[in-house]
């Protein structure tokens, strides 16, 4: 049996991330409480601002993501949460990665598209990774 085979191996092991503690893959109940706790504030917004147009919701989204992510680690939804979005070597994710991953993730397909590391197409792309920040 190859190491790559062993039953201690998780996902996030092959891109250098721990198994347990801060900075492990964010679990899939805290991905969509982010999401759902971002997605509540975009409905608000949208509905204050847009009468509750279609596109304001799409646009207030991207806004959210690409503004929060770079400066504060994560949307208000990520920070709530406990998560945080970096490079998968734990560096800054730049201004472009979390726009792009936010265009993405409003296409919706990218982010229901998981690999191996349990990262959605999405977070592959752009090459980021949604951890644990606790």
């Amino acid at each position: 049996m190859t190491s790559d085979a062993h039953s201690s191996d998780y996902p996030g092991k092959s891109i250098g991330l721990p198994q347990t503690g801060p900075g492990k893959l964010a679990t899939l109940p805290r991905r969509i409480g982010a999401f759902a706790t971002d997605w509540a504030a975009v409905v608000l917004l949208s509905a204050a601002f847009f009468d509750y147009a279609w596109w304001s919701e799409l646009m207030i989204f991207v806004l959210i993501q690409a503004l929060f992510i770079p400066t504060a680690g994560g949307s208000p939804g990520h920070r709530i949460w406990g998560l945080r979005v970096m490079r998968p070597d734990g560096s800054w994710s730049g201004p472009w990665r979390p726009l792009v991953r936010a265009l993405l993730t409003v296409l919706v397909i990218p982010a229901a598209i998981w690999d191996e590391n349990n990262r959605g197409l999405h977070d592959v792309l752009v090459d980021t990774v949604l951890v644990t920040s606790r």
